[in-house]
């Protein structure tokens, strides 16, 4: 069963730092998933702590946060039928070494954590996640 969706996705620190904005805005388009809103931030690493709260007790929590508040990310709001599944897909694995060929991740990542992208995996933490960066009148969908 088909149905519009809307996803966040972040074009992580190394993403920005090695110029692949095009890359992945133009693999997004080629794909038919629709960006209703986009904006470049630097996340403090108070925001990132904030954002990556549901994995404050993982080991790699501190490792994710400092990362992430590095440098620059570029905030995106996906919209399209079941655009979830098809940004996770077009994403690949988050350990680029298990994502499948033409992938981003496969093609552009450099290790487990700075993997280029993210994407929400449900529902539920695409509307946190949109929220968090995002009010109503940025979103043009």
């Amino acid at each position: 069963m088909n149905k519009k969706e809307q996803s966040l996705s972040i074009i992580k620190p190394d993403g920005v730092s090695r110029k692949l904005i095009g890359q992945v805005v133009k693999r997004l388009e080629e794909n038919s998933i629709n960006i209703i809103a986009m904006k470049m931030i630097h996340m403090s690493i108070k925001e990132a702590q904030g954002f990556y709260a549901v994995h404050k007790k993982r080991p790699f929590f501190n490792s994710l946060t400092d990362f992430m508040s590095s440098g620059p990310a570029v905030v995106m709001v996906l919209e399209g039928e079941d655009v979830i599944a098809k940004y996770r897909k077009l994403m690949g694995a988050t350990n680029y070494k298990e994502a499948a060929e033409g992938t981003i991740r496969k093609d552009f990542a450099t290790d487990i954590e700075k993997n280029v992208v993210h994407g929400s995996d449900s529902l539920e933490s695409a509307a946190f996640e949109i929220g968090y960066f995002f009010n109503s009148f940025e979103i043009n969908g």
